[in-house]
């Protein structure tokens, strides 16, 4: 389905969601309902016609038991089930469709069996369910998106933009992997998921001031602050910026779980203090000649 007037003039709502309420969640239901009953696992779970004709649409019962088995609801009885289901179930059964998903193409009706048989395009299938599933959570000023099968959360519109941009290319095998690890993590759905991408920024942090040659570690953190930058007073700022933020990562519960250590507990949080680490850590990088 294409984007409508107000989304492509820019009315529609911001995607700031991070939960999914009634309206939302009845949408998906809606939309996995309406694919079984159109056949559009028929490629994946193929009712065989009696005359020996494979694809003559879904073997429902099939596809209910697989999903059972691997524990995914079934989107016919959740429609205004009570309690409703949580947020992962939910994606769990969007991301399970999208892998059996196939578009159903050249239906033929076979009056003896009183059935159609039906040619199927996965490709095709999966990028149409795809653009269905995320113009669903655009309409509805959901943060996520569903690429390549998996649902990420959409960070604010600045920093998803550097995160999907960066290239880690460090020369520090051990600094790429927590890079890469942290990226991964910051784009999860979950908010203790992006909470562990935190903590795996700091710890990229601590790796980044040891990059450098020097005879310690204050030297080593010297060197990369200099290459960061030579006029006085951006260098004094960032010097500055620098010890502020060991002081949150020692002082608040990222990296340390000691109590008395206060607690990130709102996503806002976690995006504030992610893009002011991972600020310095991309101009550190870049000025370097890490990457970034």
């Amino acid at each position: 389905m294409r984007k409508l007037f107000t989304d492509r003039y820019g009315q529609g709502l911001p995607r700031t969601k991070e939960e999914l309420d009634d309206d939302s969640r009845t949408a998906l239901w809606s939309l996995l309902t309406a694919r079984i009953q159109e056949e559009w696992f028929g490629f994946a779970f193929p009712d065989q016609c009696g005359d020996g004709y494979v694809y003559a649409g879904t073997a429902t019962g099939r596809l209910q038991r697989d999903m059972t088995a691997y524990r995914i609801l079934w989107p016919p009885e959740q429609l205004g089930a009570d309690p409703p289901a949580t947020d992962g179930q939910v994606f769990d059964a969007v991301e399970y469709s999208y892998q059996h998903v196939a578009e159903p193409t050249d239906p033929s009706y076979h009056s003896y069996m009183s059935h159609s048989h039906w040619s199927y395009d996965q490709e095709k299938g999966r990028a149409r369910f795809q653009d269905d599933i995320n113009l669903l959570f655009q309409r509805n000023g959901l943060a996520f998106e569903l690429k390549d099968g998996e649902i990420t959360r959409i960070a604010p519109a600045v920093l998803h933009e550097a995160l999907e941009k960066a290239i880690f290319n460090t020369r520090d095998n051990e600094l790429d992997r927590l890079l890469e690890t942290t990226r991964e993590k910051f784009l999860h759905r979950s908010l203790d998921v992006r909470k562990e991408g935190l903590e795996k920024l700091w710890d990229a942090w601590e790796r980044l001031k040891t990059v450098e040659r020097g005879a310690n570690k204050p030297a080593q953190v010297k060197a990369i602050l200099d290459k960061g930058a030579a006029e006085p007073v951006f260098r004094e700022r960032l010097e500055t910026e620098a010890k502020e933020l060991n002081f949150i990562g020692n002082n608040l519960m990222i990296r340390h779980t000691e109590v008395g250590k206060p607690p990130i507990v709102e996503s806002a949080q976690v995006d504030y203090l992610f893009h002011r680490m991972f600020a310095i850590i991309r101009l550190l990088l870049k000025s370097s000649g890490r990457g970034g």
